[in-house]
């Protein structure tokens, strides 16, 4: 099991406060679902909890198990079991898909390198399950990929480095319903097991297919509540203004959105 605590939270970029005091308790086991309105911090909380080095932490802390890791390298992060799938996952010439997955196994066993003929035979299972031509094993990584390409590609290396909690950065936003399906089924798959993760995303539509444990709405760089399924309802109902009105939040000039979160 995994616990991840989240404590007054502040982080900035380019001298901009994004995050002003998220307080959110995460575990594996669970699936957590994280919406707000665009430029309310969504991007920048998972960016910060696995370390991007554009973000300034100005306070608080964030404990994996009960240690801080905000001075931990992202790789570090990583070992611990902590995975993001980006919103805009990057191309990566010269690397191909097969190469890239075998080194970042290798890495997250941290036992010496997987037998080639193991890795092969789990990689072709898992490409074949996320509906991924197996061409790609030799395609360099992202590189001319489609977006919905891209957003399958971050879901199967999240198969098989299968963490003990992921954050998954709107993996829908672009996707058909198709390609949607294809992803939570993938999420779903290792929701079987001890595995948490913490769903960012602006429409209820995911939800429809990775139903989440509880919901949390963020707000001008907060958590202004949590709950369960019927938060979703009362987005899809009446939008982001209710929260505004239920919890008395002044009205003030919108953040630009940093990293569209």
């Amino acid at each position: 099991m995994m616990n991840i605590t989240i404590n007054d939270l502040r982080a900035s970029i380019n001298g901009q406060e994004i995050l002003k005091g998220v307080d959110l308790e995460l575990n594996s086991g669970e699936v957590h679902a994280l919406m707000g309105p665009n430029g309310s911090g969504k991007s920048t909380l998972s960016n910060v909890i696995v370390g991007h080095p554009a973000f300034e932490v100005t306070g608080g802390e964030v404990l994996v198990d009960g240690v801080d890791i905000l001075e931990m390298e992202p790789h570090e992060r990583a070992r611990l079991g902590l995975f993001l799938a980006f919103q805009y996952p990057v191309e990566v010439p010269g690397v191909t898909v097969g190469r890239f997955l075998k080194r970042a196994v290798d890495i997250r066993a941290g036992e010496g390198e997987q037998k080639t003929k193991g890795f092969i035979k789990q990689l072709r299972e898992m490409m074949d399950y996320m509906q991924i031509d197996q061409q790609f094993i030799n395609r360099y990584l992202n590189e001319g990929f489609s977006g919905g390409e891209k957003k399958r590609m971050e879901i199967l290396q999240m198969l098989m480095l299968k963490p003990s909690f992921a954050i998954l950065d709107e993996t829908d936003s672009g996707l058909d319903i198709d390609a949607l399906q294809i992803v939570a089924k993938g999420v779903n798959r290792l929701r079987e097991g001890d595995f948490g993760a913490l769903v960012i995303t602006h429409y209820q539509r995911i939800l429809n297919h990775i139903r989440p444990d509880y919901v949390h709405i963020m707000y001008r760089g907060r958590v202004v509540t949590s709950g369960g399924g019927e938060l979703v309802d009362s987005l899809e109902a009446n939008g982001y203004d209710w929260i505004r009105e239920q919890y008395g939040i002044e009205e003030e000039n919108d953040v630009k959105p940093v990293a569209n979160g």
